[in-house]
C-alpha cells in the first residue's frame, strides 16, 4: 500500500503551491504563496522516491527525517507525520517558510539530479505543522520533573529559542534576555512578512512562554544588566545574540542622509507591519514610497530590501550586485520574486561614490536676519556606478570582480539601502567580559559539538559563532547546546571528562 502512495515522480509533475499574483503580492507583505490543499499535499508528497541513501536528509543541518514524514504525508497520516517532523526540529513551519531549500535538501533531492523536479519539501514541510496549529497537535512542553538548576539565555532568535525549549523540556529554569520589544531575533524583525508572517513567529514564543520560559525584553546586556550579574544569577549561560553589527563601504560621503543600513531598514518596516509607531518611518527616512531606491548587496537580505520597497511604493528599485547572477549568493527563488515584482538587477556593479546635494532653508534664513549657523543636511542625489567584470577565482573558487576602468556612471537615488552582510559586536569590550576568547573574525571561540566557550558553564551558539548564517544551523546548534548543557548540569559531562 505504501509503495503504491510513493514513487510518483515520473507521473507526476512538481508543482509549488500557487503563487499570489505580482501585482497583488506587491500591495501587501502577507506571504506570497497560498496554501497546499490535502489533496495536493499528499499527491506531491508522493513524488518521493524513497531513497535509501536519503541525500535530502543528509544535507540538511538538522537531519530531518524527510522521507519518513513525506510518506506519512502522502498516505493521509498527517497527526505521524508532524510528530516526526518535529523531534528533529523546533520550528518547522519557519524552516519550511524561510529556508533555501534549493541549496539545501530539494537541491540535493535524487529525483531533482535525474531531471524529474525536486520534491516540494518546504512546502509540504509548513503545510504538516500549519495543519497540527490548526488541529491543536502542537502543545506546550510540560516537563516531567521540575528542576532547580536555572539558564540564562543572551538573545531570543532562532537559536536562544531552540535551547529554550529543549532545555525547558528537561525540567531546567530558563530565563531569555533580549535588547527587543518581542522575541524571534531576525525572524521578527530581519525577515519581511511576506516571506515569514510574524503571528507564525509570535504563536511560537507564546508557547514557549506558556511552558515556564522567562522573557527579560528591552534588555541591552552591558548596560540595562551585566553579564556576571546574568552569570551569578544562573547555574550555566547561553550567548546567542547573533550578529548585527553592518559591514560598511569605504566610500567617499558615505555619511549623506538617505543612506541607511538594512538592518534599520527591515526592522522599521516589520515593527509598522505590528502597528508601532515609527518616527523614522514616519517622517520618510526610512520609507521607500515615492523614492528611487537603489539596494547594494546580493544575498537574502538584499532580496528583503528590494521586495520590501517595492511594497512600500518605491518609484524604481535596483540592486546593484558586483558579480553576475550565477554568482550571487542569495536564493534564485527570491530573485525570481523580485523580478516579477518589478526590481531591476543590475549585475557586475558596484558603488564607486556616493554624491549628495545640501538642503536647508537658506532663503528664510536670511529674510529673517538669522544669526549663527543654519541647519543643513547633506541628502543622496547619486550613486557613482562602477561597472565589472570577473576576473581569476579567489581563495574561495569564485570569481572576483574587476573594476571596468572609465566605464562609471550616476544613477539618481533617493534611497540607498547597505544590505552587504553583518559582522560580530565585540561583546568582551561591550561586556565588559575577561576571558572570552574570540576568533581573529570576531566571533566567540566555542566547541562545535559541545558549544562551551572558554569561559566553564558559559556555552555560544548560531551567528555569533558561526558568523551571519542560516535559521536553520542556529536551531541546529540551540538543541545541541541544550543537550551540553543538560550534561553540565547533571554533572554527566563532567564525570565523562574525568
Amino acid at each position: 500500500m505504501a509503495t503504491q502512495k510513493m514513487l510518483k515522480f515520473v507521473s507526476t509533475p512538481r508543482e509549488m503551491p500557487e503563487k499570489r499574483s505580482a501585482a497583488e503580492r506587491a500591495e501587501d507583505f502577507h506571504e506570497i504563496y497560498r496554501e497546499f490543499a490535502a489533496q495536493k499535499a499528499a499527491e506531491q508528497a508522493g513524488r518521493c522516491s524513497q531513497c535509501g541513501v536519503p541525500y535530502c536528509q543528509s544535507h540538511c543541518p538538522l537531519h530531518n527525517n524527510i522521507p519518513d514524514w513525506l510518506r506519512l504525508t502522502a498516505e493521509g497520516r498527517l497527526h505521524e507525520a508532524y510528530k516526526v517532523s518535529q523531534l528533529t526540529n523546533t520550528f518547522p513551519e519557519i524552516c519550511g517558510r524561510i529556508c533555501p531549500q534549493d541549496r539545501l535538501c530539494e537541491g540535493n533531492c535524487v529525483i531533482e539530479q535525474s531531471g524529474h523536479g525536486t520534491v516540494t519539501i518546504g512546502a509540504i514541510e509548513k503545510y504538516i505543522t500549519d495543519t497540527a496549529w490548526e488541529n491543536g497537535w502542537i502543545e506546550t512542553a510540560r516537563p516531567e520533573v521540575e528542576r532547580a538548576e536555572s539558564v540564562g539565555i543572551i538573545g531570543a532568535g532562532p537559536g536562544g529559542l531552540a535551547a529554550a525549549d529543549a532545555l525547558r523540556r528537561r525540567g531546567f529554569q530558563v530565563t531569555i534576555y533580549d535588547r527587543y520589544d518581542r522575541a524571534g531575533g531576525l525572524m521578527t524583525y530581519g525577515i519581511p512578512g511576506f516571506k515569514l508572517e510574524k503571528d507564525v513567529v509570535m504563536r511560537r514564543n507564546k508557547l514557549l512562554e506558556d511552558a515556564g520560559v522567562e522573557f527579560v525584553l528591552n534588555c541591552n546586556v552591558g548596560e540595562d544588566i551585566s553579564f556576571d550579574a546574568i552569570r551569578g544569577k544562573h547555574d550555566a549561560v547561553l550567548i546567542a545574540t547573533g550578529v548585527y553589527k553592518t559591514r560598511d563601504l569605504d566610500l567617499d560621503n558615505a555619511d549623506h542622509g538617505g543612506v541607511v543600513r538594512a538592518i534599520d531598514y527591515l526592522t522599521a518596516s516589520n515593527k509598522v507591519d505590528f502597528g508601532d509607531e515609527v518616527p523614522d518611518y514616519e517622517d520618510s527616512e526610512l520609507n521607500a514610497k515615492g523614492k528611487r531606491v537603489i539596494v547594494i548587496g546580493g544575498g537574502d537580505t538584499a532580496m528583503d530590501c528590494v521586495r520590501t520597497a517595492i511594497r512600500q511604493g518605491a518609484q524604481s528599485v535596483k540592486c546593484l550586485y558586483r558579480r553576475d547572477r550565477a554568482n550571487m549568493p542569495g536564493s534564485q527563488r527570491e530573485v525570481q520574486n523580485a523580478e516579477e515584482e518589478g526590481v531591476e538587477f543590475v549585475w557586475l556593479s558596484g558603488p564607486g561614490s556616493f554624491v549628495g546635494h545640501v538642503t536647508g532653508d537658506f532663503a528664510a534664513a536670511q529674510e529673517a536676519d538669522v544669526d549663527g549657523p543654519v541647519r543643513t543636511v547633506s541628502q543622496i542625489a547619486n550613486v557613482r556606478i562602477q561597472k565589472m567584470r570577473l576576473g581569476q577565482p579567489d581563495v574561495t573558487g569564485r570569481q572576483s570582480p574587476e573594476l571596468i576602468e572609465g566605464a562609471d556612471y550616476d544613477e539618481p537615488a533617493d534611497l540607498v539601502i547597505k544590505a552587504l552582510g553583518f559582522e560580530p559586536e565585540d561583546l568582551p569590550q561591550l561586556w565588559g567580559v575577561e576571558g572570552l576568547e574570540v576568533t581573529r573574525w570576531g566571533t566567540i571561540k566555542a566547541n562545535f559539538q559541545t558549544h562551551q566557550t572558554s569561559i566553564p558553564g558559559v556555552f555560544a551558539v548560531g551567528d555569533i559563532v558561526r558568523g551571519a548564517s542560516l535559521v536553520v544551523w542556529a536551531i541546529r546548534d540551540g538543541r545541541e547546546a541544550a543537550e551540553s548543557i543538560d550534561g553540565y548540569l547533571t554533572g554527566e559531562a563532567r564525570m565523562a571528562a574525568e
